[in-house]
């Protein structure tokens, strides 16, 4: 159905959760990351253990994983005209020396979520019969959703370079606002599969919930552990783009009971150790199609955060050996408005 309705939207996807959350929300699920569910999360907490799960922001090295993401550019600024690294003051009789620095970086390049605007769709949210480019509740291209045509207001900037985008309401910024805290649960793919090849669907998830006992309820963030990170954490920043294109498990974003049971679930996000948390490209499929199926379906329908890269391995590990499955799970992205996506590097507690 349609309802809720919206001034942004005549008709929504289905299944969908646009409007449910109010008619201009841009947090999607992540509402349900409720004082309740923070205090569920607390409750997994029971030897005060805690892990980091972010990769180093220098990983996974280059661009040969992905060509359009490059590696940080770590600079001192100036201070004045004088390089500000190992720099003495001149000030008379002061004895600081003063290190000061900038970055480039590209925001999902490393350990990262996918902010709900990183992914929409060409849908006919106006009822009009005519497709038009869309995210999540119908926040348009063009409208909310702003950036430049010119390809030379793009990419890394000369000096004196400016803002050239605003991604709206749906970029990072927007849950960045909000404390990102509550219960996670780990789904150990690699534990039951290895860490061969391996497209896996909801029979598969279904499986790994059935035999470790995992327990999923409405507004957990869902962690899936690959391997991957680990494969890419022991490269040492030299990535083999051979080895880890075809290295562990991936979600088959074309499995309808898969993204069904995304729906059904209440899942607040999704947090993968691996590129794209989903095969990419898909599996084919009959045209119009996306490429990136549960992408489309998690973020711009159900406003479901994903997340990728995170360092998932230890946490797994110390999981497996106390015989659990669930902790409280602490993930805050950049402050950084209107971006596609953020850096973080998110705290599990056990």
């Amino acid at each position: 159905m349609d309802a809720p309705q919206s001034p942004r939207w005549r008709r929504r996807p289905e299944p969908s959760t646009w409007g449910d959350f109010g008619p201009d929300d841009a947090l999607g699920r992540m509402n349900l990351l409720t004082p309740a569910k923070v205090a569920e999360g607390l409750a997994e907490v029971r030897d005060g253990r805690a892990f980091a799960l972010g990769l180093p922001l220098t990983l996974p090295g280059g661009s040969s994983l992905n060509a359009n993401r490059l590696p940080p550019i770590h600079r001192p600024n100036l201070r004045g005209s004088k390089p500000n690294v190992n720099c003495v003051f001149d000030t008379p009789g002061a004895t600081d020396v003063m290190n000061d620095d900038l970055v480039v970086l590209h925001t999902q390049y490393s350990t990262q979520w996918d902010a709900l605007v990183h992914v929409g769709s060409m849908f006919d949210a106006d009822g009009d019969g005519v497709p038009e480019p869309v995210y999540y509740n119908g926040f348009r291209a063009g409208v909310e959703v702003l950036g430049p045509s010119d390809a030379a207001d793009c990419g890394i900037p000369g000096p004196g370079g400016a803002t050239t985008a605003d991604l709206g309401p749906l970029g990072i910024g927007t849950l960045a606002g909000r404390p990102v805290q509550g219960r996670a649960v780990m789904v150990d793919l690699a534990h039951h599969f290895g860490t061969d090849a391996r497209v896996v669907g909801f029979a598969e998830i279904r499986a790994v919930l059935e035999a470790d006992g995992i327990e999923v309820r409405p507004g957990d963030i869902v962690t899936i552990h690959t391997g991957f990170a680990q494969r890419v954490l022991e490269m040492g920043g030299a990535p083999d783009a051979g080895v880890l294109h075809n290295y562990g498990a991936v979600l088959n974003g074309r499995d309808q009971e898969l993204l069904d049971w995304i729906t059904n679930s209440g899942i607040a996000a999704i947090a993968a150790d691996n590129y794209a948390v989903e095969l990419y490209p898909a599996l084919p499929a009959p045209g119009p199609a996306s490429i990136l199926p549960l992408h489309e379906h998690c973020l711009f329908k159900l406003g479901v955060q994903l997340g990728e890269l995170w360092f998932l391995t230890e946490l797994a590990a110390a999981l497996r050996a106390a015989g659990r499955t669930a902790f409280l799970l602490t993930a805050q992205p950049l402050n950084l408005p209107g971006a596609s996506g953020s850096p973080l590097n998110p705290i599990a507690t056990i």
